[in-house]
Order: structure tokens, then C-alpha cells, then sequence
């Protein structure tokens, strides 16, 4: 069985230039409209350490709408799940120009009590914008994919209520902040894991539904659609040694293609689902969560999520968010755990009878 979990990283550019009225919110509003026509729902990515330093800096007085949206968006369903750059933590707005921290770029490389603090100042914005003092997401995403080293960074997520992840997509590589997805390939649609998000442990805490790609030419990613976004590569206002590890990082044979419906071709989303159907043909009764990714800020074209949301409904298929599916997702897990432990219990027995 398949369903389809739209996610949308909710933020301006990376290095803080945009308008959050332009990149954000109207991109946002014409998104939310496309799938209430539908009577769909996608997971809203609220990068909040972003938000909380524009309001606290007084930095763009579209806030308000970006607030009283995120409010809108969870009263009507749409999942709100944390996402967060960290650089934005100790930010500093002068003369109308951001100077992010680049030491903190990677949560997961800072000290447990500094992940601490910034998880639980996020979720504490996060409630005040939602309205809900008790309210804590499912979901999380790491800035820049980057849940590498996964350990201790998942520890305190989980300890402040968050259980679920999807920041992989399989095969990634990024050389200048190391991260290597490459050994998650091997794993299925979902999985659990404990310290090390790349590791199928059928006894971890957490759940990842990596977001969904397909190893391609490198060649495939130099589509007209994405080659109109200026960074598409990743190479804009680096130094010199980023640029470098950025284009080695490109220059494989075959690169993870992800499913990403702002970049994306109709042709290319249909055909990507194309592939899954298939593969579902083969085993029907496994359950196969595809998430879809895009940002507000890459919407430019929402006639066609529109017409992709249209094939999905003709295929069958259901649009889900995370808090829809985390029960099946659970029952899925508990099933493959009790087989595991069954499979290790009779070699237990097995070996024991030989002695």
C-alpha cells in the first residue's frame, strides 16, 4: 500500500536574504489552497529559530501574517513539525543584513547542553505561535538534511517528546559537513533506529521516513525547472574549498534525485510514482510511505502540484502527513521487530541444539 506525505520546509534563503511575505506566506497560502481543493494536507516543516530572531529583531513586519498562518494551517489539519538551522540561534541583524552563525550549522556537532537549549527555545516559539502551551510535533527535520552524528542530537529530541524523523534521502553525500546517507540505501520505506539514523535497529525509539529519492545520472538533475533556481547545485556565495567539495560531491556516477515537487516536471513526479506503483505490484500488502519534498520559497509553479495531486487521486493513491500515518507506521515496526526477534530466537535454538 502507498501514500503519498507531502512535507514543506517552511523559510527564506539560506543565508537569510527574502522576504518572508514573498518566499513564505504567499507561497504557503497558494500551497494550503491547492490541497483543501483537494481534501489533502502536508506536513508544514516551521523553521522556527528563523522566525523567533526575525520577530525578535523586528526584521520583517510580515511576521504577523507568517504567525497567524502557521495558527490557520494547524487548525485546519496541516501538520506543523519542527525544522531548524541553528545558525539562526545566535544571529545578528545590522543595517539590514543577517550574519548568521556558521559554527552552530549542524545541530548535531554541537555539545549536548547547547542542543538542549536550542530544541526546547524552538519548541517553546513554537507553542506561543501555535497557541498551545501543551502542543510538541511528531516530526522533525534537520537544517540542511545534517542528522549526522545522529546520536545525541536524537537523544534530546526524543527526551522533549519528538519521535519521528525525515531528514535522510538515500544516498546523499556532503563531504564539506558530513553527511553520508549513502549506507541508508540499503533500507526499506521506513525504519526504526536508535544512535546512528543510517542503522535499522528494530529496538530504537525512533521512526525515519527519509524523504524520497531515485539514483540518477547526474546529468538528469540539469533540468530546465531546476536549473532556473540559482543554487541548484549548491556552489552560490561559497568560499573556494566549499565549491570544491560541493562539485565532488556531484560528480559520481549516480546521484539521489529526490522527490521534490517545486523542482520537479509533472513528468518527472508522475513518473517517479510510475516506478513506485510497480514496485508495489510486486508486494501489495507492505505498507510504502513516499514523502515528497519542497520549499515555500521554490513554489513558483503550484499548477503543477495541482496536477500532480490529480494523478495521485486517479492512481488510487492517498495524500497522508505523518500524524495520519504514525499508527501504521508503529504497527508496521512492531511487525518487523517481532520477526526479527523470532528469526534470532530459533537461531538461538538452533545453535543450542548443535552444541
Amino acid at each position: 500500500m502507498i501514500e503519498c506525505i507531502f512535507t514543506l520546509d517552511y523559510e527564506i534563503y539560506g543565508n537569510g536574504t527574502g522576504a518572508l511575505k514573498d518566499l513564505v506566506y504567499e507561497p504557503a497560502e497558494r500551497l494550503r489552497d491547492t490541497f483543501k481543493h483537494w481534501n489533502a494536507r502536508f506536513v508544514t516543516f516551521v523553521e522556527v529559530a528563523e522566525l523567533e530572531k526575525i520577530e525578535a529583531c523586528g526584521a520583517d513586519s510580515a511576521i504577523d501574517l507568517v504567525k497567524r498562518q502557521i495558527r490557520d494551517l494547524y487548525g485546519e489539519d496541516f501538520e506543523i513539525a519542527l525544522h531548524l538551522h541553528p545558525q539562526w540561534c545566535n544571529a545578528n541583524y545590522d543595517y539590514g543584513r543577517w550574519e548568521l552563525d556558521a559554527a552552530e550549522y549542524n545541530l548535531c556537532t554541537l555539545p549536548r547542553t547547547r542542543i538542549t537549549q536550542i530544541v526546547q527555545r524552538s519548541l517553546a516559539y513554537m507553542r506561543h505561535v501555535v497557541g498551545q502551551s501543551a502542543f510538541t510535533p511528531l516530526s522533525f527535520r534537520a537544517g540542511n538534511w545534517l542528522f549526522q552524528p545522529t546520536q545525541t542530537a536524537a537523544s534530546v529530541l526524543a527526551e522533549n517528546g519528538i519521535k519521528l524523523d525525515s531528514s535522510v534521502f538515500k544516498g546523499g553525500l556532503q563531504r564539506g559537513h558530513g553527511l553520508d546517507y549513502r549506507l541508508a540505501r540499503r533500507n526499506g520505506y521506513f525504519w526504526r533506529f536508535n544512535s546512528d539514523v543510517n542503522q535499522v535497529d528494530p529496538t530504537g525509539p525512533w521512526i525515519e521516513v527519509p524523504i524520497h529519492t531515485e539514483m540518477v545520472p547526474c546529468w538528469r538533475m540539469a533540468t530546465s525547472k531546476r536549473m532556473s533556481f540559482g543554487n541548484s547545485f549548491g556552489l552560490t556565495a561559497k568560499r573556494a574549498p566549499q565549491k570544491v567539495n560541493r562539485a565532488l560531491d556531484f560528480l559520481r556516477i549516480r546521484y539521489p534525485m529526490k522527490l521534490d515537487f517545486c523542482r520537479m516536471t509533472i513528468k518527472e513526479l508522475t513518473s517517479t510514482m510510475d516506478r513506485v506503483i510497480r514496485e508495489d505490484q510486486k508486494s501489495p500488502t507492505s505498507y510504502k510511505p513516499v514523502v515528497a519534498i519542497g520549499h515555500t520559497k521554490d513554489l513558483t509553479d503550484p499548477q503543477t502540484v495541482d496536477a500532480f495531486l490529480s494523478y495521485l487521486q486517479t492512481s488510487g493513491i492517498r495524500v497522508a502527513t505523518f500524524e495520519s500515518a504514525y499508527p501504521g507506521l508503529l504497527h508496521e515496526a512492531k511487525r518487523t521487530t517481532e520477526c526479527v526477534l523470532q528469526e534470532c530466537n530459533e537461531a538461538k535454538t538452533e545453535s543450542e541444539v548443535l552444541e
